[in-house]
């Protein structure tokens, strides 16, 4: 039993490792056990406590809004998810190798033309289930805290992972994977400059954490097709305020 339960808490921590997350990774930087108190329900019943996000009744909208303010069912998962053609840091498929169908087939045509122009990329994580969110919130609640944790992870039901249209990205070689050194890099500039043209956006740009609720993020792209990520790019504005939503207080 003992074995069992070692080798359980092995995969779980593995499968973290390579999930990455809405924030900065420790995962890969130091290894840590997940401990039997960081339960999905553990995080559900602080979240009740502290939070008064509204429930989103349009989830299948693709321009949809989901942060601190803005929850998604517990029980929702994306009806069109699919595996994109794209390399990612892993080689098994899981989950986080997943996008709706849309958002999946625009990141396969990114990935090409960032290549013919000599940028190569690589997926870290995309889809994450509600589950898989709770558990990954958990872990950096047990290491920092639940007031830091939030700075740079997402309860669960407020990521935009779990909508499947949002994927973080990285360089060729790896390095840097959801992490500050990303910035400056070849790969964050060009989809600075050429993301939008696929319908993605910097989901938490530079200097808008007040709005966002969450630090910049250069390798978190969220798909919203191209006509609003052209106008959100050209404007130089977050998704909150294209929809003209209310300010996130973080």
């Amino acid at each position: 039993m003992i074995k069992i339960r070692f080798i359980f808490l092995f995969l779980v921590v593995f499968t973290l490792l390579l999930a990455g997350c809405t924030g900065k990774l420790h995962f890969f930087q130091n290894e840590g056990n997940l401990s039997q108190n960081s339960s999905p329900r553990a995080e559900v019943q602080q979240q009740d406590k502290d939070t008064s996000s509204q429930s989103i009744s349009s989830q299948e909208v693709i321009p949809v809004l989901v942060n601190k303010s803005n929850k998604l069912p517990d029980q929702y998962q994306p009806s069109d998810l699919i595996y994109p053609d794209i390399p990612f840091m892993f080689n098994q498929k899981s989950e986080k190798r997943q996008m709706r169908a849309d958002a999946g087939a625009a990141i396969e045509r990114l990935f090409a033309g960032a290549k013919q122009q000599g940028v190569n990329l690589l997926g870290v994580s995309a889809y994450r289930s509600h589950a898989s969110q709770a558990a990954l919130f958990n872990y950096y609640v047990n290491q920092d805290g639940y007031e830091a944790a939030r700075k740079y992870s997402a309860i669960p039901g407020t990521s935009e992972h779990e909508t499947g249209l949002a994927i973080d990205v990285t360089g060729g070689d790896g390095k840097c994977a959801a992490e500050d050194c990303f910035a400056g890099t070849e790969e964050a500039v060009w989809l600075e400059d050429h993301a939008a043209d696929y319908g993605f956006i910097i989901r938490y740009p530079k200097g808008k954490d007040e709005i966002t609720g969450y630090q910049y993020e250069p390798w978190h792209l969220r798909y919203v097709g191209k006509e609003i990520a052209k106008e959100i790019m050209e404007r130089g504005i977050t998704l909150e305020e294209y929809v003209d939503a209310t300010v996130v207080n973080n």
